[in-house]
């Protein structure tokens, strides 16, 4: 489990890094910068669930403040990156 903990922290860095090659809002951008620097932090990273669990849910509220990024690739990544973190929760309740 701990693997597909680590698959998952590792692709959702990688969507929410993809968002900084796009021509996105600025606000969208400031909340899409602080979740892509809390997810590097754990990306495929051997880290606690307890630890996993906090950052996901820091990334999960700052990606909630996010309607559109004024660029559909971008938008799809944050929506990809949103799946995600649905993702990483129930491989955390899961064990």
């Amino acid at each position: 489990m701990t693997d597909d903990r680590q698959a998952l922290t590792a692709e959702l860095y990688s969507h929410l890094k993809a968002t900084a090659e796009r021509p996105v809002d600025r606000d969208a951008s400031r909340w899409i910068g602080e979740a892509e620097a809390i997810a590097g932090d754990i990306a495929g990273a051997d880290v606690s669930p307890d630890v996993i669990g906090e950052r996901i849910g820091h990334v999960d509220r700052l990606l909630s403040e996010i309607d559109t990024t004024g660029d559909p690739a971008a938008d799809e990544h944050v929506d990809e990156a949103k799946r995600l973190v649905g993702e990483i929760h129930e491989a955390l309740d899961d064990g």
